[in-house]
């Protein structure tokens, strides 16, 4: 079954197109290097709750929307492969250089995390 990397981040409004083309310089290198699919998805329904919502998890201001971003990897080895070479110092790949591809919102506000689904179930 495959594996599941889930994030959900605080994205300055003003900075969408940037984020749209960030997310596309990078995505392609998880591409390259084994995932799936990569999916982006900006705020458009995103209500406010009483104890907790997506916004209060990521501290969104004002002026941000919440992007819930997920990558679909074969499987867990692979994903594991590819964060090697993405953390490793040596890796000279431009598309994780943060001075040619800087993050368009604060990272340290990112929720991320690996999952294992229980649950696959497709339509017809």
């Amino acid at each position: 079954m495959s594996y599941i990397d889930g994030f959900v981040i605080a994205v300055p409004k003003a900075n969408k197109q940037k984020f749209v083309d960030h997310a596309n310089t990078a995505d392609r290198l998880f591409v390259e290097m084994g995932a799936i699919r990569v999916i982006e998805c900006w705020a458009d329904d995103v209500p406010e709750g009483k104890t907790t919502d997506f916004c209060m998890a990521v501290k969104a201001e004002a002026d941000e929307d919440v992007v819930f971003s997920w990558i679909e990897w074969p499987d867990k080895e692979t994903r594991d492969k590819c964060y090697a070479v993405m953390m490793d110092p040596d890796n000279k790949d431009p598309r994780m250089d943060q001075e040619k591809n800087p993050m368009p919102f604060d990272g340290k506000r990112m929720i991320w995390g690996g999952f294992t689904p229980v649950v696959d179930m497709k339509g017809d």
